[in-house]
């Protein structure tokens, strides 16, 4: 997805393919499998007791900032701003012109989808505490005198987080594979289908509902673990974010949220690799028919990869085999915080600070409603491709050295002495799959 600005072409992930990477392939990749395995060998020796307990690991905050974020103003605050950020970006999506340069695009694509990311990683599960969704269902809730905590109905535990994997997969469909991604009326839709998804969804099962069914929160919560912010007994904590890591619920359909996040990043480079661009151009297949079905085929091909590559082990007594995927898959999330840093970073830099102009005029009538109007966007990155090129290498192979840590800490707690270190082996593979995937798809966009 390319978006005009002014009449420059914007590369819609900041990949620009190998001018964009000045480093030889063959390097990156052999570098990156040496990292894993010598990862791999330095904690099979000095490795031999897990470290990372959830339960036990972390130190409380100070008694200042535990009390300042528990505090019902600080909570009102963020609702606040949730709900004056909705109402914002919906005027623009309702009343601004159906144009690329409509910040409602921007707000959608780049600042929540994108900026997930990185600011749940530095400040914890932002999505839970701004979630417009979660705002209407409290209000509405106190004013029907009910508890919003509660539904009419249980949430089903079978279904643990797979409604959330249906729901990222609907949001990466929109923006990779749906012919009028860029279109206003398309994606105000999807919008609306989501708000109106989400109160149904909280007025039956309750915030449980949010916790397992919203993509948005899901994926915000499971990136939080990689940042120093925890939370026991209603305690703000701080603690290293692979302890952190370790509180990750396990419920099923874990693994599938994990693989569409995974599969449809891997295939945003895919879909603008020279191979698959010259292949959909010499047939006759609709190039939507092949690029949904090659959406689907990553992001299965992740799960299946992961699953065998999870399963094929000795398990201990208690522990089933088939529910590993879900318990290795918090191993997964270093890895895809890597790669949406090494996919993503331009865009947010660049095309965030162009959103952020496009704030203060939403109807696209020269008002300068933030005082943003006026802001020069900053290349820098783009302006320095060794950098930008060492950066998005050191994430892919930095997400998958601690992905290996993870696994490797779990698997010492769960897996019987003797399958610890070659029970790991097949997973070990798997990674090691993604990383020179991965990376060979970073260079061939």
């Amino acid at each position: 997805m390319a978006l005009p600005i002014s009449g420059e072409r914007i590369l819609a992930h900041g990949i620009g393919g190998a001018k964009d990477l000045p480093i030889p392939l063959e390097l990156a990749i052999a570098g990156a499998v040496a990292a894993l395995v010598i990862s791999f060998t330095v904690l099979a020796i000095a490795w031999r007791k897990p470290r990372y307990d959830s339960a036990t690991t972390g130190r409380p905050a100070p008694a200042w900032l535990d009390r300042l974020t528990s505090s019902l103003p600080w909570r009102a605050w963020w609702r606040v701003f949730g709900m004056l950020a909705l109402l914002y970006a919906g005027w623009a999506a309702v009343a601004g012109q159906d144009t690329l340069v409509n910040p409602f695009l921007g707000v959608f694509y780049v600042l929540v989808w994108v900026g997930i990311v990185p600011f749940s990683v530095l400040f914890g599960p932002v999505w839970k505490a701004i979630s417009p969704a979660r705002t209407i269902n409290l209000l509405l809730a106190k004013a029907s005198g009910s508890d919003p905590s509660l539904g009419m109905y249980t949430y089903p535990a079978r279904l643990g987080y797979w409604p959330a994997a249906i729901g990222l997969f609907a949001f990466v469909w929109l923006e990779l594979v749906f012919p009028n991604s860029t279109e206003v009326g398309p994606v105000r839709l999807w919008c609306a289908a989501y708000l109106g998804i989400m109160l149904i969804g909280g007025a039956l099962f309750g915030n449980t509902f949010y916790e397992h069914a919203d993509p948005f929160e899901v994926y915000s919560t499971m990136t939080s673990k990689l940042s120093i912010w925890g939370e026991r007994d209603g305690r703000l904590l701080i603690r290293s974010p692979l302890a952190n890591l370790d509180s990750l619920v396990i419920k099923p359909g874990l693994v599938g949220v994990v693989a569409v996040l995974f599969g449809s990043t891997a295939f945003d480079s895919f879909k603008d690799s020279s191979p698959w661009v010259k292949f959909i151009q010499s047939t006759t297949i609709s190039a939507d028919l092949l690029n949904n079905l090659a959406l689907l085929a990553f992001c299965v091909g992740v799960g299946v990869i992961f699953a065998v590559g999870t399963m094929t082990t000795g398990v201990g007594e208690g522990v089933r085999r088939r529910t590993l995927p879900d318990v290795f898959a918090h191993s997964v999330v270093p890895i895809i915080v890597g790669y949406i840093v090494a996919h993503y970073v331009t865009y947010f830099v660049e095309y965030g600070q162009i959103t952020l102009t496009q704030l203060s005029d939403p109807l696209s009538r020269g008002d300068n409603l933030l005082g943003t109007a006026d802001l020069t966007v900053n290349r820098w990155l783009s302006y320095h491709p060794t950098f930008l090129a060492r950066l998005k290498v050191l994430a892919v192979v930095a997400g998958h050295v601690l992905g290996v840590i993870a696994a490797h800490d779990r698997a010492i707690r769960l897996l019987p002495a003797r399958h610890q270190l070659t029970g790991q082996l097949p997973l070990l593979f798997a990674m090691v799959a993604f990383t020179v995937g991965g990376l060979y798809l970073l260079f061939a966009a």
